[in-house]
């Protein structure tokens, strides 16, 4: 019988993400269970305590620090920016789309709202703006604003570029409020979050997809 372990018994896929955290070259003779001190002599538990003490969920020992191994994270008010041009270039889109096939919500009489041109528009507006967002964020963690102002959507807990998953609820908990109502409020509400999130700087839209921003520099 073949001694190869069959599939999906725990091998993982080469992490080839260029931006995910590497963790440190080990040290050691080579022993699979590193350098042991004999039996009778074992040290104490790493975090102290007995088995409710202590442990990494116990609040005993320091918790690792995501950010570490991370570029600095990025300036709120340089997100802010990155945002306004993202908005710029796909709202022209949405408004050539919106005219070019008659629903835009401006092309009505001062008497009579036609509502079902209105909610065309924002269903534009939602898919384009989502699928511009979750596309760009998922290929290289940066929409064309941000990497106009070098930076990038990164995952909090190892640094690499978010699945289409992480990308796709980011953006519809930013873009679905945004085309449907209260566009400016939420968008000042989600994006400016970050202005006073500690210690992550996280928009709403970022805890929604445990993610940060982060600088790349330049």
């Amino acid at each position: 019988m073949s001694s190869e372990p069959p599939p999906g018994s725990g091998q993982q896929p080469p992490e080839d993400d260029p931006f995910r955290k590497q963790p440190p070259p080990s040290g050691g003779s080579g022993s699979p269970y590193g350098d042991q001190p004999p039996y009778g002599s074992q040290p104490p538990p790493p975090y102290g305590g007995g088995p409710y003490g202590g442990g990494p969920y116990g609040g005993g020992g320091a918790r690792p620090d995501p950010l570490a191994g991370m570029p600095p994270l990025a300036d709120s008010g340089k997100r802010t920016l990155a945002r306004i041009i993202d908005m710029i270039l796909v709202g022209v889109v949405v408004w050539l789309l919106t005219w070019g096939f008659g629903v835009s919500e401006y092309d009505t009489d001062a008497d009579k709202v036609e509502y079902s041109k209105s909610l065309a528009q924002s269903v534009i507006a939602a898919v384009l703006f989502i699928g511009y967002d979750t596309f760009m964020t998922a290929q290289t963690g940066q929409t064309l604003g941000k990497k106009l102002l070098n930076m990038r959507v990164a995952n909090l807990d190892n640094g690499a570029t978010p699945s289409v998953q992480s990308a796709l609820i980011r953006a519809a908990v930013l873009w679905i409020p945004f085309a449907f109502c209260c566009a400016c409020i939420w968008t000042a509400i989600s994006g400016g979050w970050s202005f006073f999130d500690r210690p992550y700087k996280q928009g709403l839209h970022d805890k929604s997809a445990k993610t940060v921003v982060v600088s790349t520099g330049g």
